[in-house]
């Protein structure tokens, strides 16, 4: 069941015609930024199936860059987007992608400047609702819609079970939790959407586990 209420089908206050073509696509580029942690020097935006034929007409461009910019929905200086990157110095570059995807609203986006890049794609389900699929090449599912901690960490025993316990510590109550790896014994990727926003000494207390690479989180 994607939808919990009439609201999530007329979908959020936002700009643009289309809450898939462009709150969705506004979330997908704010999530971006989110875990990249700062604004990046350069985008590459990969659109796929119905993103490709109308990003234009509905504003998916606009959206993504306006996210990526940290603007909401509602922000009306999405419009103006692509204007305000080229001030802020950020490259951006988009690619109509021929390759069908399994979801008709998908983008993926890949940013970065000096100090990193990172890869991610985000599909549009509808009512301005988002998954992210993909995550520097992990795959995995996060709504975008509630908190969440992302822990790079080592796939070695007992690494799950440190997170979860500093968790419960503080009782910060779990609402969804996977975890995903490219390689046994490699490294590894927690997702965990969670109830409230989690404070930072609680994040570094994460980052201090052994086995755990880096923690990122989203905020409501």
């Amino acid at each position: 069941m994607k939808y919990k209420s009439v609201f999530d089908i007329i979908g959020p206050v936002m700009i643009g015609p289309s809450s898939s073509h462009t709150a969705g696509a506004a979330r997908i580029g704010r999530v971006a930024r989110n875990l990249f942690e700062r604004e990046p020097k350069w985008v590459n935006i990969h659109l796929y199936g119905s993103f490709a034929e109308t990003y234009k007409g509905h504003g998916t461009d606009v959206a993504i860059i306006g996210g990526i910019l940290d603007f909401d929905t509602f922000d009306e200086r999405i419009k103006e987007s692509l204007e305000i990157a080229e001030q802020h110095g950020i490259k951006v570059a988009f690619h109509i992608e021929e390759a069908i995807p399994e979801h008709p609203n998908t983008a993926k986006i890949h940013l970065g400047d000096e100090m990193g890049e990172m890869e991610l794609v985000g599909i549009s389900i509808g009512g301005g609702k988002i998954e992210i699929t993909e995550l520097n090449g992990f795959q995995l599912k996060l709504s975008g819609h509630h908190p969440a901690i992302l822990v790079v960490h080592n796939d070695r025993f007992g690494a799950i079970a440190k997170v979860a316990n500093v968790l419960a510590k503080y009782e910060i109550n779990i609402g969804h939790m996977e975890v995903s790896r490219k390689e046994k014994g490699k490294l590894a990727l927690m997702t965990i959407e969670v109830d409230q926003n989690i404070e930072e000494s609680i994040l570094k207390e994460l980052e201090q586990l052994d086995s755990i690479e880096k923690v990122t989180t989203i905020v409501e």
